[in-house]
């Protein structure tokens, strides 16, 4: 029995292969812990611990009705949790259970292949839930460990090193590269064999369809890239950088929502868009959101064109929202050309501006009483001189702009204007739109993103949620729909040079900004750099991006079955090239002769002065004494029997020989 701090290598072969394989099933099973349940995790890393104590300590392994509880509780509680052993996330913690219950009968070479290729089978699941670079890194991790442990385990005899077995599958894994990139680029994207189904609850929201005073300011704490940008030329000011999102009209005192029709074409208040200026011209990779709508730079008149998109999946609101026909769930990506100069709306009055000055009754009494005051004043005054006079109360009036305003009561409007005199974007929109609509001057709330920040690395653009914002957007006769940004009154530093406020960082990041901040932007830019370009070169290689590939090699592609051709004709010709290598080496080169040198290499690696023409015999009398007995005689042997299948054709011939001469 042997202690359980004894070192790797000094334990028995069977041991610390046991201990290896049950190491990278462990991994395997821990890049599913934010998908399974949390008894899926535990009862696997009870499982796999129990396996390796029973391994250290060489006891023996459970019976039979032992596993069948184990397998009736896992098959019960996957039901109980997913009320089904069907499906997706079901599945997924099926087979997790039942992998981690195979090495409990982990005897013989034939059970352990029977754990590789299901260990191999789980670790293909992790792609239903994530394709993203870091999930690939860890995939690729994964992979190198079970080639290694199935490599060490054709190796039935000795102690070879682990790292041996290890270098072997990467090496092999190399070899086997360009044969899986040619398949990566010719194998047909078909539907639905080609993607995975995407789950309508896997993606990050971000906004919200409604707006409650003090929602946008927890988006502000998340990092998390929403989506990136290339333009076409030269980009517009930061200033100008609005991402249009949901619009809001109707207002309960608390939460803002959509108009009733604001989400019907057809309906509402249809005006034409009047454009001044050159378009800009842009592609974007939105991240999934699980929500509807298209992310387009304010405002884009012409339909967004991509791969997966068609003119019948999109709808363009009256309010300007792009929409997709249903949520985006995977990643989208998309060519755009949007107006940073532009008039919408009608530019006289009509019977459907009159929702937009609707405020419910009872609420923020104050702000009213306000209201009626600057209309007292100012008799004479238009909208716009009102518009104005609330922008330089905002300038004036000692409002600041926080990420920390505190917890607002029932009349938010008026604790903003009259007490608190702080808040996020939301708290300063919401007050703005609700003095507008006191005035009976039209006004709503739009939210979306504002402004980003280019990447160094690879010029990207990239928003984040933390780019969230919510502005005005006022009517003003024969001017139509005007977009007045509040938080630049209190906080011109957020959209003229995208000041942004940030919470306090944790220890960790605390320490690392106090060595080098260059350092943590520098390494921040080139991670989301790698990951950009794995989502523009891998997640986003289309069908259409084959036959373009196809079309540069001079041929021509029309559908799947070109592309099919192609990979066939691809994987047969390297196939023979392999083959006529093959030929070419063994007739050229000795392959005992090969073996027999990488013999002397590896004792010359261990320290051993071998001459150029030893041979096996010699050899064997030259084996280190640092070996284990085992192992000397392993080697012994083998090198003897090397010998023999050398000499042992040639001597047989020659008694023959003799004996006839006889």
């Amino acid at each position: 029995m042997k202690p359980l701090n004894t070192p790797l290598a000094g334990l028995p072969r069977e041991v610390r292969d046991t201990l290896f394989l049950l190491t990278v099933i462990g991994w395997v099973v821990l890049m599913q812990a934010a998908h399974i349940p949390p008894w899926c995790l535990g009862l696997t890393g009870a499982l796999l611990g129990w396996r390796a104590y029973l391994t250290v300590r060489l006891r023996p392994l459970p019976g039979l009705w032992t596993r069948v509880a184990l397998l009736a509780l896992a098959v019960g509680a996957t039901y109980a949790t997913h009320r089904t052993i069907l499906g997706r996330d079901a599945g997924v913690t099926l087979i997790v259970v039942l992998l981690a219950l195979k090495t409990l009968e982990l005897r013989a070479r034939r059970d352990a292949f029977v754990v590789f290729f299901l260990s191999f089978f789980t670790l293909l699941t992790h792609f239903f839930y994530s394709q993203s670079l870091l999930t690939a890194v860890g995939i690729l991790l994964a992979l190198w460990g079970l080639l290694t442990a199935l490599v060490n385990a054709h190796m039935p005899v000795g102690h070879p090193p682990l790292w041996s077995a290890a270098r072997l599958a990467g090496g092999m894994a190399l070899l086997g590269a360009p044969i899986m990139l040619v398949l990566f680029m010719l194998f047909p994207r078909m539907a639905p064999l080609w993607g995975i189904p995407s789950d309508g609850m896997t993606g990050r929201s971000g906004l919200s369809p409604t707006m409650s005073v003090g929602s946008i300011a927890s988006l502000a704490l998340d990092d998390s890239i929403v989506m990136r940008l290339s333009f076409d030329g030269r980009p517009p000011p930061q200033r100008t950088l609005y991402f249009r999102g949901p619009v809001l009209s109707r207002f309960d005192g608390r939460t803002w929502q959509p108009a009733v029709d604001g989400l019907l074409p057809g309906r509402g208040m249809r005006a034409p868009v009047t454009t001044q200026g050159s378009p800009v011209r842009y592609q974007v990779t939105l991240e999934p959101s699980n929500r509807p709508w298209l992310l387009l730079l304010d405002t884009a008149t012409e339909t967004p064109t991509g791969p997966s998109l068609g003119p019948q999946d999109l709808v363009r609101t009256p309010d300007l929202q792009w929409l997709l026909r249903r949520p985006v769930t995977d990643l989208l990506r998309y060519d755009a050309q949007s107006f940073v100069d532009f008039q919408y709306g009608p530019q006289q009055a009509v019977l459907g501006l009159q929702e937009h000055v609707d405020l419910p009754p009872g609420f923020n009494p104050r702000t009213l009483a306000l209201a009626q005051s600057l209309r007292q004043n100012t008799p004479s005054a238009t909208p716009q001189q009102l518009v104005e006079q609330a922008l330089e109360r905002l300038r004036t009036g000692g409002y600041t702009y926080t990420l920390e305003p505190g917890l607002y009561g029932e009349h938010t409007a008026d604790e903003f204007w009259f007490d608190r005199k702080a808040g996020f974007c939301e708290h300063i929109a919401s007050s703005f739109v609700v003095l507008m609509r006191a005035l009976d001057i039209p006004a709503r709330i739009v939210t979306g993103y504002q402004g980003g920040e280019v990447n160094s690395v690879d010029g990207f653009w990239t928003v984040r949620q933390s780019d969230a914002h919510a502005w005005a957007e006022v009517w003003l006769a024969g001017r139509g729909w005007v977009r007045v940004d509040p938080t630049s009154s209190v906080a011109p530093g957020r959209t003229g040079t995208l000041q942004r406020l940030r919470p306090e960082p944790g220890l960790l990041g605390a320490a690392m900004l106090t060595v080098s901040p260059d350092m943590a932007a520098r390494l921040r830019a080139l991670w989301e750099a790698a990951n950009n370009s794995w989502n523009q070169w891998v997640l986003n290689y289309t069908q259409s991006r084959q036959f373009d590939l196809l079309r540069r090699l001079g041929l021509q592609a029309t559908d799947w079955t070109d592309l099919l051709h192609a990979m066939v004709a691809v994987v047969v010709g390297a196939a023979a090239l392999g083959a006529l290598w093959t030929l070419w080496e063994r007739h050229h080169t000795d392959p005992w002769l090969r073996q027999l040198e990488r013999a002397r290499a590896r004792l010359r690696r261990e320290g051993v002065t071998v001459p150029f023409n030893s041979t096996p015999r010699q050899l064997a009398q030259l084996l280190p004494t640092h070996l284990t007995p085992e192992d000397r005689a392993e080697r012994h042997r083998w090198l003897m029997e090397m010998e023999a299948q050398r000499y042992r054709a040639a001597s047989a011939s020659g008694q023959r020989t003799s004996g006839s001469k006889l």
